[in-house]
């Protein structure tokens, strides 16, 4: 969602938490693509899961996971710093919480070097309309 993340980068945001059940390569790829494109530090928390931590009494547990063992999803909690270096994890296959500790003043220093909504946004070209205000659901 791009324009979504332009507008919070618009904001100068320093942190960017992205809960997530998507995992491996690609979403690894994704998450270090939005540290370098944002200047902000990215920290992704991921659902890992086996099989069994599934309650048994699922109905047709045993047809849906025939090895208790079966990973569901791996996880893949990272944490990358401003611009795209890992900072920790990705915890792959791993149960746990992930910590670590940041210093948030390196998104600033980051953006010096690639500001996506500074002097790259071209706002005598393109604009963009935000509505925060709040919303019904349903009308």
């Amino acid at each position: 969602m791009p324009l979504a993340r332009y507008a919070m980068y618009s904001q100068n945001i320093d942190i960017y938490v992205a809960p997530t059940w998507d995992e491996g390569k690609t979403w690894l790829a994704t998450m270090q693509h939005i540290a370098k494109e944002g200047g902000c530090w990215v920290i992704s928390c991921a659902t890992s899961i086996q099989a069994s931590d599934i309650p048994l009494d699922l109905p047709h547990y045993n047809e849906l996971f025939p090895k208790k063992d079966e990973w569901i999803n791996c996880g893949d909690a990272v944490i990358y710093k401003p611009f795209g270096e890992l900072h920790a994890g990705p915890m792959n296959k791993k149960k746990g919480i992930l910590f670590s500790d940041i210093d948030v003043s390196l998104s600033r220093v980051s953006r010096r070097r690639f500001d996506a909504t500074g002097h790259y946004s071209r706002p005598d070209i393109f604009s963009l309309k935000i509505d925060k205000s709040k919303k019904k659901p349903v009308i």
